[in-house]
């Protein structure tokens, strides 16, 4: 069966929006990457649920996404389907309690529980994705991470079964969770504990990181975050800084002038661009420092 089929099929199964050949730079924050035989938005979890028994009945390959602020994908065609989760964006907050689903960006949701004086999602408020790749990533920034105030997490499993994972289940530790180790997983929603405190409190709090943000980093160009993770002997950036790399550039890709973790999209970079200066960077300090930066970056459709 051909891929116009698979979407004429799709389109009768009536599971969200379909896309052919849809350009994946216009789904990633790093505004790179090929375009995707076929893109599904799926509209709810049955659709998702269906959606994935149709690609497993004809053994088309997929790729679950939320916003791509974490994901490389290549310049070529991604042979398959991407399945995006953006339709997950429903929260609710109960008291101290919030439950909020995969596709809930996470600086909106800081910014809308400091408007009723919830605090714990401060560190959140200029992280570039949603909540799924929060949970998935473990994100932090400012000494602060997301399962600090994780509860539980609900997770579609590899037999379609929700199961929800405690805190201990998912296995927090620095940028890893439990769902990186099961390919199969699919987190749909993470129920939180906050703490109380005053709106003026919580959003002097968030002003205070954003202008720090904003003087320190690139946030007005196309990038993922952070690249690196830091090494236990110190901070990437400064590894890479101590190796003159700050502004270094391959094609359309740099390292920041603003802040040396970060990689950015200069305007016309192809993903190929970012990947080799990655790898560049990474080689660099391994040979000057003998430190092995790994990537927090995840690569996707590189496999010649």
């Amino acid at each position: 069966m051909k891929y116009d089929e698979y979407y004429q099929e799709l389109v009768r199964l009536d599971v969200g929006t379909i896309l052919r050949d849809e350009p994946l730079y216009k789904h990633t924050t790093y505004r790179v990457g090929g375009p995707a035989r076929l893109f599904v938005k799926v509209k709810d979890l049955d659709s998702l649920i269906q959606t994935i028994k149709y690609c497993r009945k004809h053994r088309i390959k997929l790729f679950v996404i939320g916003r791509g602020s974490n994901l490389l994908f290549s310049d070529k065609s991604f042979n398959g389907m991407i399945i995006s989760l953006e339709n997950f964006h429903q929260y609710k907050i109960n008291g101290h309690q919030v439950v909020a689903q995969c596709g809930v960006p996470m600086i909106k949701l800081a910014y809308d529980c400091a408007k009723v004086g919830l605090s714990g999602f401060e560190f959140m408020g200029g992280i570039p994705g949603n909540i799924g790749g929060g949970i998935f990533m473990n994100a932090g920034a400012y000494k602060s991470s997301i399962s600090e105030v994780v509860e539980s997490v609900t997770i579609l499993d590899e037999h379609l079964q929700l199961v929800t994972l405690s805190k201990e289940e998912m296995d927090f530790g620095y940028r890893h969770s439990i769902i990186q180790d099961h390919k199969k997983w699919i987190i749909i929603e993470a129920t939180f504990q906050l703490t109380t405190k005053t709106v003026k409190e919580v959003n002097d709090l968030l002003d205070k990181r954003k202008e720090r943000r904003m003087s320190t980093q690139p946030w007005n160009q196309p990038s993922a975050g952070s690249v690196f993770r830091n090494p236990e002997t110190g901070a990437a950036w400064k590894y890479i800084d101590d190796a003159g790399l700050r502004g270094y550039e391959i094609g359309g890709a740099q390292v920041s002038p603003k802040h040396s973790n970060f990689i950015v999209n200069n305007g016309y970079a192809s993903a190929k661009d970012i990947y080799d200066l990655i790898f560049y960077v990474q080689k660099v300090i391994d040979e000057k420092f003998h430190v092995q930066l790994k990537p927090e970056v995840r690569f996707i459709n590189w496999e010649s």
